[in-house]
């Protein structure tokens, strides 16, 4: 299966930033370059998940205000 490319206009400072990148890291192409971005943005630092890092997700009870 073969993946369409496409092409994305950015700034000129923002592709400085991914050569940056992707020559620090060994990375391929810019493509590696944002997923590693992307991917990195979405995962939780040890410091944002608190001093109970075990503690289960938050869920709402069903009554969860009071009217």
């Amino acid at each position: 299966m073969s993946i369409a490319k496409t092409t994305i206009q950015v700034d000129e400072d923002i592709a400085r930033l991914l050569e940056h990148l992707k020559r620090e890291r060994a990375l391929k192409s810019y493509s590696d370059a944002l997923r590693e971005i992307l991917s990195e943005s979405k995962t939780l630092k040890r410091s944002e998940r608190g001093s109970l890092p075990r503690l289960k997700p938050f869920s709402r009870e069903k009554i969860d205000r009071f009217d």
